[in-house]
């Protein structure tokens, strides 16, 4: 099993959404550590490390989100592999 690392940035109605916590509870089934984050420029921050498949099934849940959201756009960088052991919002 391949792990990996990426960082997404959300955009759109992502804030008071419930977005982050939401994103947890994907994650975490998935077995994957990171973070979703609100930035202050009203976009989240999603760091996701574990499977690779695990990150791909989040990539795909993030281009829709939970129901109130408005996903207009995720961007896609590389991220450092850290396991946490924990996925975490903040």
């Amino acid at each position: 099993m391949t792990a990996t690392a990426s960082r997404f940035i959300v955009e759109g109605r992502v804030q008071g959404v419930f977005f982050r916590d939401s994103t947890r509870r994907v994650a975490e089934p998935l077995g994957l550590s990171g973070h979703a984050i609100n930035l202050p420029d009203g976009t989240v921050e999603v760091v996701a490390c574990g499977p690779a498949h695990a990150v791909d099934e989040l990539r795909r849940w993030l281009a829709t989100g939970p129901r109130m959201a408005e996903v207009t756009r995720v961007t896609e960088t590389d991220a450092e592999l850290v396991d946490t052991g924990t996925f975490t919002t903040g």
